[in-house]
């Protein structure tokens, strides 16, 4: 069964547009198709100080994977990419490359692992607005503003 899913990608480590670009590749390889993908753009880095900027981006991506799954796909394509520590307990740190599953369908899911949606995904414009240029339509689940409506609340 195939299932849509939406991921942030972000990097502020080495050359940033390539570790996308590598990331994308991976994906296409580990997880499934890339349907569409937003423009690349650059942020401040949020919750912890850094002089090294983050370039943001989402994917939308078909997969055959069951949740728990694509978060080990992810992982180990961070881990391949040079990523050597997650950020833990709000303490974030540079890395060259961080995917984040905001959207799996319309799933709602809590576990020690993983949450879906991803849950400061409507407070962050470094992820709502390239989520808004693939999907601004999109409404998550236990929202009821679209995507697009999100963004421009906290503009």
């Amino acid at each position: 069964m195939s299932h849509t899913v939406y991921l942030a990608l972000g990097s502020n480590l080495g050359d940033r547009g390539a570790n996308l670009v590598a990331a994308i590749a991976e994906i296409e390889k580990k997880i499934g198709n890339v349907c569409s993908q937003s423009d690349v753009i650059a942020t401040e880095p949020e919750g912890f100080e850094s002089c090294n900027k983050f370039l943001n981006m989402a994917v939308c991506v078909e997969t055959e994977l069951d949740a728990p799954a694509l978060l080990d796909a992810t992982q180990h394509i961070e881990r391949q990419l040079g990523r050597l520590q997650k950020s833990v307990d709000g303490i974030y740190h540079d890395r060259t490359i961080d995917i984040d599953i905001l959207l799996y369908d319309s799933e709602t899911m809590h576990t020690r692992r993983l949450t879906i949606p991803h849950p400061r995904m409507t407070s962050r414009r470094f992820v709502l607005q390239p989520l808004a240029q693939i999907a601004p339509a999109l409404v998550i689940p236990g929202e009821k503003l679209t995507i697009a409506e999100l963004l421009a609340r906290i503009s």
